[in-house]
């Protein structure tokens, strides 16, 4: 080889060294080159945590590994900086489908997706079943129904053992009073060993003690209660009571500088969770602001609402509307300040019930139709079909969904985590 061949080689390496080390250095460094838009960035990653583990994810339609067997999650990794079409499978369950941005030195999170299933088994746990209801700690269910009694029908009350899944009886109409009395409603008692039972006849409103964890059963007329939401007293550490001022109480300490103003036949309830502490005047939700040691209005008309399962969120829906209003700060994307609401959805059938499906998500009927809608809002939010029954009443508890429709109570298998 010339002398001159060596000088060419050697500078011809150079040249290509001089390219590459700033490159590799580059490359190291995390930079990356978009060949289309001609230009250096640093790329974004996506973490995705989906239930159940072993699912499919697509990003833009390529299918790339599935989520771990451990955690359920992936990583992916060097996106260029743009928005992309992320969609997550398995068979027997919806997609997840959402649109996230990858932004440069970022990693954009989903950490709470659960897939729902698209065909759920339900079993029927009874039949001819009028009414239920929830004990506190979810374990027992009391069953109103009908059934003969002296060639008349009358109304009973079933006890039901989630644990045992066993139906035992409890008493019937006539235990009460061998006159047509109504059942108009029946309370549980904090510790769920004991029901109050609230009846009418010939237009007087009576009260029973009924305590279901005796043998035998001890039934007590209690008469007439002018306060009978009052009745079962959570313990004295945490009762709240407002007085006639306005003002509000606990266990005796005055907590507001402001007094509430009462209006004359109006209906006041007070629920309290942690720190959060709500007042419902008729169809009005008013929350306490710490800070101002005062009532705030917080939405009207109000159906009903339900604190999260970590207390850190607050559902509230109308007839047509579910809202839900982030009391903490949730530092999880997408983050929300404390104070933020989020708008759900609205529907043009009648809602009937909410619960938290889990910390992230709701369930509820809208007609005949059961529905899981995800807080998630960037892009759009993911809700789809559960079910679908005649009429349904709906009742969350224990990770399975209860639903009573034509007089049949079913129970679902178990459908989070």
């Amino acid at each position: 080889m010339t002398h001159r061949t060596r000088t060419i080689l050697f500078l011809v390496l150079l040249i290509l060294f001089l390219i590459a080390a700033p490159l590799t250095v580059l490359y190291c460094l995390g930079w990356r080159f978009d060949w289309e838009k001609k230009f250096f960035f640093q790329p974004g990653m996506f973490y995705l945590k989906a239930w159940p583990k072993n699912c499919q994810v697509y990003i833009n339609g390529e299918q790339r590994k599935k989520t771990d067997f451990f955690f359920g999650s992936i990583l992916i990794e060097n996106l260029t900086p743009k928005k992309y079409n992320v969609e997550i499978k398995k068979e027997g369950f919806h997609n997840w489908i959402k649109i996230l941005e990858a932004k440069e030195k970022e990693v954009t999170e989903a950490k709470n997706i659960v897939l729902i299933p698209e065909n759920p088994d339900f079993k029927e746990i009874t039949r001819g079943t009028k009414v239920f209801f929830f004990s506190p700690d979810e374990k027992k269910i009391i069953l109103k129904e009908e059934e003969l009694s002296s060639g008349k029908t009358v109304w009973s009350l079933k006890l039901f053992e989630i644990d045992k899944n066993v139906k035992s009886h409890l008493i019937n109409e006539r235990d009460i009073s061998k006159e047509n009395t109504e059942l108009l409603n029946v309370k549980f008692s904090p510790d769920s060993n004991k029901i109050l039972l609230e009846t009418g006849l010939k237009e007087k409103v009576n009260y029973y003690l009924l305590e279901i964890d005796k043998t035998p059963l001890v039934l007590t007329s209690l008469g007439l209660l002018e306060k009978p939401e009052e009745f079962f007293l959570p313990s004295p550490d945490d009762v709240y009571y407002l007085d006639d001022s306005g003002f509000l109480f606990k266990n005796e300490v005055r907590l507001n500088l402001i007094p509430h103003e009462i209006k004359k036949e109006t209906k006041y309830e007070i629920t309290a969770s942690g720190s959060n502490i709500l007042l419902q005047e008729d169809d009005i939700l008013y929350i306490f602001d710490q800070n101002t040691k005062s009532f705030q209005k917080l939405f009207e008309p109000i159906k009903n609402f339900r604190f999260s399962p970590d207390a850190q969120k607050l559902a509230y829906f109308t007839d047509y509307e579910i809202w839900v209003l982030f009391l903490e700060k949730n530092r999880e994307q997408p983050q929300k300040e404390a104070g933020d609401q989020l708008f759900i959805t609205r529907f043009s059938e009648k809602i009937d019930n909410v619960f938290w499906y889990t910390n992230h998500y709701l369930i509820f009927n809208s007609g005949d139709k059961i529905k899981v809608v995800e807080l998630d809002d960037r892009d759009k939010i993911n809700i789809v079909d559960l079910a679908e029954f005649k009429n349904p009443e709906i009742f969350w508890a224990n990770k399975k969904l209860y639903i009573l429709s034509e007089e049949n109570l079913y129970v679902s298998e178990e459908l989070t985590p």
